[in-house]
């Protein structure tokens, strides 16, 4: 078994006060501040801007993000994380054209950097997680806003914490 380590620091390029992180914490407000570089020691993180698991979310894998722009933050707040669970096995979504797994439906075992391209669609409203964890992102090309989907139903945008249906393209995260 090995720990999981993420260091958090308030000033870029790891300057200023830091802490270091070895298990997921649903609020980090007491330890800092603002959060404007982050270097991830091992494992794979799901950052997310407020307390409680909530707003927007990110992936990190191992390596150094000297400020927020690296890892594609909208600012400099980070207020919870996780641990994003080892997996090793097949990876399986399916997802909706409208919500409550209704509409046009299409199966996915890869990553799709199109959506539009390949379900024809710019929206997705729903989404079935067989197998595997997956970002979401807004944009085409994984960019933008980014949800993160674990094994599991979610019968409305709302349910992975977006605002809106619009999904530009998404991917299976590997862990190494």
């Amino acid at each position: 078994f090995l720990s999981k380590s993420i260091i958090f620091y308030e000033d870029r390029n790891f300057q200023g006060r830091s802490y270091e992180c070895n298990a997921e914490c649903p609020d980090l407000s007491s330890y800092f501040h603002r959060c404007n570089s982050i270097r991830v020691e091992s494992g794979n993180w799901i950052l997310y801007e407020q307390s409680n698991y909530r707003g927007h979310q990110y992936y990190l894998s191992r390596g150094e993000y000297p400020d927020f722009q690296k890892w594609m933050g909208y600012n400099d707040s980070i207020k919870s994380c996780r641990i994003s669970p080892q997996h090793h096995g097949s990876f399986r979504v399916n997802v909706y054209e409208r919500d409550d797994f209704r509409g046009q439906m299409m199966e996915f075992t890869d990553d799709c950097p199109n959506v539009y391209e390949r379900f024809r669609y710019n929206d997705i409203h729903s989404s079935h997680v067989h197998d595997g964890y997956w970002m979401f992102y807004e944009e085409p090309n994984y960019r933008g806003r980014q949800y993160y989907l674990r094994p599991g139903e979610y019968r409305r945008y709302s349910d992975w914490g977006a605002s809106s249906p619009r999904i530009g393209s998404f991917r299976r995260l590997h862990h190494f």
